[in-house]
C-alpha cells in the first residue's frame, strides 16, 4: 500500500479507525482488517479497546515492522507527569514495546503546549514513540507547535471529508510537509446516502463511500483512517484505493457544502481562529 514518508516514518495512506468500537469488540474487527491487508491501526485511550488492539495484532501474526500502530493521550493528561503515566498505560494495553505515532487527542483549554510536545519528543527520542502528532488543533496551534516550539510533527490528525473544507490548513501543512490524516472521512455515514457521490460513484462502478474515500486519496499528502466493523465495509474501503478520480469528479465534489462540521465536543478549539 502507498504510504506516505515523514519524520522519518512510512505511514500507509490507508488505515483503520477504531473509534466506537469499544471493549472486545475491536478484536475481531482489527482481526479482519489485519488479514485483509491493513496495516495502518488507529486507536485511542479514550476509545477504551487498547487492550482488545492489542490482543488482535498479537493474534495476527503479522511482524511489528509491517504494522503502524497509532494511539493518542487524552485531553486531561497533557501534563508532561500525567502523559506519561498515560502513554506508559496504553503500550501496556497495547502489549507493545513501542508505538509508531503518539498524538495529543485533543488540546486542553490550559494547555501548556511547550511542555506537552516537549514530553511527546522526549518519548520519541527514548524510541517509545517513533513519531509524534497532534489532533485537532486549529491553525494558530499548529503555527505555534511548528514554528515556535519547532515540534517534528509527523501527521495532524482533523476531521475531513467531502462537506467540511480543510483548505487552508492542508495549504500550511503541505508547505511544512507534514501530511493530514482525515478521520471521520464519511462524515459519521452521510457520505454514504448523498446523492451526488451516489451518481459519481455509479460512474466509477463504485459507491457513494468508496468515492468519498477515493477523493481524499487523490489529495497529496492525506491518509484516511475509516472505521468499519464488518469485513465487506472493510474490503469496500480498500477497494476505494482503485478508483482514479477525474476532473469533473473533483468539480462536482467541490460543489458540495464545505462548512459541515460534525465533531463538536464542549472542550474542542475556536476552529475559526485568525491564523
Amino acid at each position: 500500500m502507498e504510504a506516505i514518508t515523514t519524520q522519518g516514518v512510512a505511514i500507509p495512506r490507508l488505515g483503520f479507525g477504531t473509534f466506537r468500537m469499544p471493549g472486545a469488540h475491536a478484536q475481531p474487527a482489527v482481526e479482519s482488517a489485519l488479514a485483509l491487508g491493513y496495516r495502518h491501526i488507529d486507536t485511542a485511550a479514550m476509545y477504551e479497546n487498547e487492550a482488545a488492539v492489542g490482543a488482535a495484532l498479537a493474534a495476527s501474526g503479522v511482524a511489528r515492522d509491517k504494522l503502524f500502530v497509532t494511539t493518542k493521550v487524552w485531553h486531561d493528561q497533557l501534563v508532561p507527569d500525567a502523559l506519561h503515566r498515560a502513554f506508559d498505560a496504553s503500550l501496556r494495553k497495547l502489549g507493545l514495546d513501542h508505538v509508531d505515532l503518539y498524538m495529543i487527542h485533543w488540546p486542553a483549554r490550559d494547555l501548556d503546549m511547550a511542555a506537552t510536545l516537549e514530553a511527546l519528543i522526549a518519548l520519541r527520542e527514548r524510541g517509545l514513540t517513533r513519531a509524534i502528532g497532534v489532533c485537532n488543533f486549529n491553525l494558530p496551534m499548529l503555527r505555534r507547535a511548528v514554528e515556535e516550539i519547532r515540534a517534528p510533527l509527523a501527521s495532524v490528525q482533523l476531521e475531513y471529508h467531502p462537506f467540511l473544507s480543510q483548505a487552508s490548513t492542508l495549504a500550511y501543512l503541505r508547505g511544512k510537509g507534514i501530511p493530514l490524516t482525515a478521520y471521520a472521512p464519511l462524515a459519521q455515514g452521510r457520505a454514504a446516502s448523498d446523492p451526488t457521490l451516489a451518481v459519481l460513484g455509479r460512474k466509477h462502478s463504485c459507491s457513494a463511500a468508496q468515492m468519498a474515500i477515493a477523493w481524499l486519496l487523490d489529495q497529496p499528502g492525506v491518509a484516511v483512517i475509516p472505521k468499519a466493523a464488518r469485513p465487506e465495509s472493510q474490503r469496500a474501503n480498500l477497494d476505494a484505493l482503485a478508483v482514479r478520480l477525474n476532473h469533473q469528479d473533483h468539480a462536482a465534489i467541490a460543489a458540495l457544502p464545505k462548512d459541515q462540521r460534525f465533531v463538536r465536543p464542549p472542550f474542542a478549539p475556536d476552529w475559526d481562529a485568525a491564523a
